[in-house]
Parts: C-alpha cells; sequence; structure tokens
C-alpha cells in the first residue's frame, strides 16, 4: 500500500465498503479529497459541518455500516460536536477525520490551530492523531473497527496536516476481523425459563437490535413464543407494522399489565419510563455488558450478541415447554387497545380545525406514503406526532434524533437517504424550529438534484418550552419564531420548489405537486400554535 496520506486513508477505507463521504471544504484536508478522487470516493459537500456529521451517521443508519465525514481543522471539528454526540447516543458507527495544524509547527500559532483530541475523547470511542504518514493505515484501521464494534458508536481521528500531505510506502493490513461477543448459554437460559412462565410476556425492542442485523432471530422469537412487540427508535421496521404481534398504539396498556418486560438493544432510560413497568419483572438484553441497567432491579440479563441471544432464548424457551404457549387472553386485550386507539386516531387525522391540527398533516401523508418510503423526524411536538401516527414496514426506514434529542439532524440524514435509496419516498418531518439549524442545507440537495419532500409543521413557536412554561410560571419567554414564517420562500429561492399551505384541504394536493416536482421541496404548513402534544414520557 502505497500513496499520500489522503489516499492511504481512502485505501483503508475501502476495506469498510466506505465509497461515500461528507464534508465541507478546508485546505487542512486537500489530500483526503485527492485520495478521494483517485479513490471514486463519492464526495458530497454541504453548508454546515453539523450536517456532514449528521449525513454520515444517516448513512450508517441507513446501511448499517460506517459512515464518514471529513471535516477541516478548529471550528470544522468543533462545529461537529453536537452531531458526535448524537452519534454516541445513539450508537451509530461513524468516523469523523479533522484535518489539524501541522505538527511541525504546534505551538506557533498556526491558522485554526487546536487540540481537538480532549473535546472529542469524551464523545467518543476513540480520539486520536495520526502520528506519522506511515501510520496513517494502521491509526484508520483501529479506528473503523472500533466504531464498529458492539456497543457501536463514533470514532475521530485527526490528521495533522503535514502527515496527510506526505507520502508513504508502507505494508499491506491483513483482511479486517470485527469480533463478535457470544452471551453467556447460563443468562440466556434463565431468560428462556422467564419466557416459558410469563402469562403476559413483552418485547421491546431498540436500535441495537437493527444494528445487529437480528430481525430475523426476533420474528422467529416472538412468534415461536407469541410475544408482542413494541419498537423503540431504530427498532421500528424491524417488525412490519401490520405484522400481527406488532403493536404501536397499546404501550400503554401493555406496559402497564404484562408480568415480564423483555427489552432488547436500548436503554431503560426516559423513553421507557427509566425501567418501571408496573409489577413486571424485568429483563435487559444488551450488545455489550458496559450496557446493563443499574438504576433499576432487572430479573436476568444477557449481553453479547442480539440475534445469537434471541436464538438461545428460543432454544431454552422450548426445552422449557413441551407444547406452545396460549397467550390468547393477551394478544386479544393488546390488539383491542391496539385498535381502539388508531380508530380514535381518525378523528384528529381527518380535523378540519382552523388553524390546522398538525396531526391532519399526517392524516394526509398516510395516504400517500409507499410501504417502503424512508421517513425522517426532526423536531419536538411535531415529530412526536410522526412516532405516534407514522407506520414503519421496514428495518432502517425510520430515522428520528434518538435519546440526545439534537435538532437540526434533518437534512444530514435526508441527504444521506436520498443518496441510498434513489428511487424511494423521501419524507422529512421538520418542526419549524428544527428547520432553522439546517435550512441552507436544502441548497446541497438542489446542487447534488437530491429531491426529499419536506413538510414543516409551522406553529411559529418552540413548542416543547412554551406550553411547559406557561403552566409553570403563567408566563412565558424566548418561547416565539415568526408566525407563518415564509420557509418555503426561502426553499424557492434557493432553486428548490414551495409549497404555503394555511388550510386542512390544502394539506394533500400541496404534498401531491412537492412530489411531482422532482426538486428539493419544502411544504410549509402553517399549524394551530395553541396545540399541545398529549405528552406522557417523564423527559428529565
Amino acid at each position: 500500500m502505497q500513496g499520500g496520506g489522503g489516499q492511504l486513508v481512502m485505501d483503508t477505507l475501502a476495506r469498510h465498503d466506505v465509497d461515500t463521504i461528507f464534508t465541507l471544504s478546508g485546505g487542512h484536508i486537500f489530500p483526503l479529497y485527492d485520495g478521494a478522487v483517485k479513490r471514486d470516493v463519492r464526495i458530497f459537500d454541504v453548508r454546515h459541518e453539523q450536517t456532514a456529521a449528521f449525513a454520515a451517521e444517516g448513512w450508517a443508519k441507513l446501511t448499517r455500516k460506517l459512515g464518514v465525514a471529513a471535516l477541516t481543522a478548529g471550528p470544522g471539528v468543533t462545529n461537529s460536536v453536537s452531531a458526535v454526540t448524537t452519534a454516541s447516543f445513539n450508537g451509530s458507527p461513524v468516523m469523523v477525520l479533522g484535518g489539524r495544524a501541522a505538527a511541525s509547527r504546534w505551538g506557533m500559532g498556526s491558522l485554526q490551530e487546536f487540540d481537538h483530541i480532549p473535546v472529542m475523547r469524551s464523545i467518543t470511542k476513540t480520539a486520536i492523531t495520526a502520528p506519522s504518514t506511515e501510520e496513517i493505515p494502521g491509526v484508520i484501521e483501529a479506528a473503523s473497527i472500533a466504531a464498529s464494534v458492539a456497543h457501536r458508536g463514533p470514532v475521530f481521528v485527526d490528521l495533522p496536516m503535514d502527515v496527510l500531505f506526505g507520502f508513504a510506502d508502507v505494508a499491506d493490513l491483513s483482511a479486517p476481523v470485527i469480533p463478535v461477543a457470544m452471551p453467556n448459554p447460563e443468562d440466556t437460559a434463565r431468560v428462556g425459563q422467564l419466557l416459558a412462565e410469563a402469562k403476559a410476556p413483552l418485547l421491546v425492542i431498540g436500535s441495537d437490535v437493527y444494528w445487529e442485523g437480528a430481525w430475523e432471530a426476533l420474528a422467529h422469537l416472538a412468534e415461536t413464543a407469541a410475544v408482542p412487540v413494541i419498537p423503540n427508535g431504530l427498532g421500528r421496521g424491524l417488525l412490519p407494522a401490520d405484522h400481527d404481534l406488532a403493536f404501536s398504539r397499546a404501550r400503554s396498556t401493555a406496559f402497564k399489565n404484562a408480568d415480564l418486560v423483555i427489552v432488547a438493544g436500548t436503554p431503560l432510560d426516559f423513553r421507557l419510563g427509566f425501567g418501571k413497568f408496573g409489577d413486571a419483572k424485568v429483563v435487559h438484553l444488551v450488545d455489550h455488558p458496559d450496557n446493563v441497567a443499574n438504576h433499576v432491579e432487572v430479573e436476568a440479563t444477557a449481553a453479547g450478541d442480539l440475534g445469537t441471544i434471541f436464538d438461545e432464548i428460543l432454544s431454552a424457551f422450548e426445552k422449557k415447554l413441551q407444547r406452545p404457549p396460549d397467550r390468547t387472553a393477551w394478544l386479544d386485550r393488546l390488539r383491542q387497545s391496539e385498535q381502539e386507539a388508531r380508530a380514535a386516531d381518525e378523528l384528529v387525522l381527518q380535523s378540519d380545525a382552523d388553524p390546522i391540527h398538525p396531526a391532519r398533516i399526517y392524516g394526509e401523508l398516510r395516504k400517500r406514503l409507499d410501504r417502503d418510503a424512508v421517513v425522517i423526524g426532526d423536531g419536538g411536538d411535531f415529530v412526536s406526532y410522526a412516532g405516534k401516527y407514522v407506520d414503519s414496514y421496514l428495518p432502517g426506514h425510520w430515522m428520528d434524533p434518538g435519546p440526545f434529542g439534537c435538532l437540526g439532524t434533518g437534512l444530514g440524514y435526508a441527504l444521506a437517504a436520498r443518496v441510498v435509496h434513489p428511487d424511494k419516498q423521501i419524507f422529512l418531518m421538520l418542526g419549524d424550529g428544527a428547520l432553522g439549524f439546517s435550512a441552507m442545507d436544502f441548497d446541497t440537495l438542489v446542487r447534488f438534484n437530491l429531491p426529499v419532500v419536506g413538510i414543516c409543521g409551522n406553529n411559529g413557536i418552540w413548542g416543547l418550552e412554551k406550553h411547559p412554561m406557561q403552566k409553570l410560571y403563567g408566563y412565558d419567554v424566548a418561547a416565539d419564531l415568526q408566525p407563518g414564517c415564509r420557509y418555503d420562500q426561502v426553499v424557492a429561492g434557493l432553486g428548490g420548489h414551495g409549497e404555503f399551505v394555511t388550510s386542512p384541504d390544502e394539506i394533500g394536493p400541496a404534498i401531491d405537486r412537492a412530489l411531482e416536482s422532482g426538486l428539493p421541496a419544502l411544504v410549509n404548513v402553517v399549524t394551530d400554535p395553541k396545540d399541545q402534544y398529549p405528552r406522557s414520557s417523564v423527559l428529565a
């Protein structure tokens, strides 16, 4: 393996199926571009470094492969901090390649000289500076493996200018090996026994089940043991929403009445009541022992490859029982709750309220969604409605910011989604507050001819802050945006397609025109600022 520093980086990344990078141009990282061009690696340049990092994470979420962002020194790297932290919370395998002032002049005050490592170390699995051009392949290889090994997460590699602009001839690396941890059979046997004894079990699945590609093992376990499944995060779509054992609108009934709750591949955090499910026994299945919850009493745990864990639990379950369990009453109860909730949903999904109820937007969207559409959420209350009303049928076709709750993910995720899926519907659901973080990257979609339909729920406020502050203090401050702001005109001015909607009957036709335009589009829907999402989760 020989070449300039940038070529060595790209040659090493190619071993991990990296054929696309996201960036914002900077002189410190010119050799990376040169290496990408020589390797036919696609380069997508954006308008803000956070979008590049979010796009890299979006790529990882969509492909289950390493996503890569290349960012210039100093502010280029620091602009990515929230995006990298989001990837850390989501367990997404992302690599950020950072430019760095020359090592030979370190401490002399070079342009954008800043030690990124202490900043990035706290939010990545590993943060390292390449010491020499000869050592670039080994550093990139080690970081690539670190990002891809459970528990997955972001990594950071700093590349000093003189190192990156150098040339080296080094020995070829051996074939990459991603180690897989196997669970303790005694642990999975215990879970299988608990499942066999349960009368009303429940399986909650999260993003790590997706990362491990374990949805076939999940389906086999659920169907054989007759266990209802509730998805969380990237767990959505691992069982199709219309699968007989998939439930999304019966969460409250399930959590209150289950006698065993098995949570797989997600933390016991605020999204799951911090692991309290009435009187139910709780089991926590994780991809790495460090992720086992220690703030709540659990009946059993198992750590390791989640597909293997599901298979071993099923084996233990079948050894315990002579015949399949009769879960008819439990499943019928959940199905009734699901059906009642969905029937009640229709009232707001078809609402003719003026100002527009945000749920009506989803009522119109649902009529137009293909089964394999990718839906992305970036916002607060408006995206909470998306989580409630949008059904997912395939793995990796729903993306939201995740538990870090960082706004601004949407345009980066949408960029990656259109690149990965050139022929599928891509819908980006945006709160008007969230849109402000990355709206200029509609220009990126236009420049690269990447049609995505954005739909903005424009209530002119920071809804997650305004309503609670009024309840707490009787007034609110710093919670208002410009009412009816013409974000659609911004997108049109950037070369996209814009629609402005103020009445319910205009929503559907506006979405249709946006789809037909063949351009990056924004449907800007003015919604009722008095509406407040009926939230039940305790966020803090």
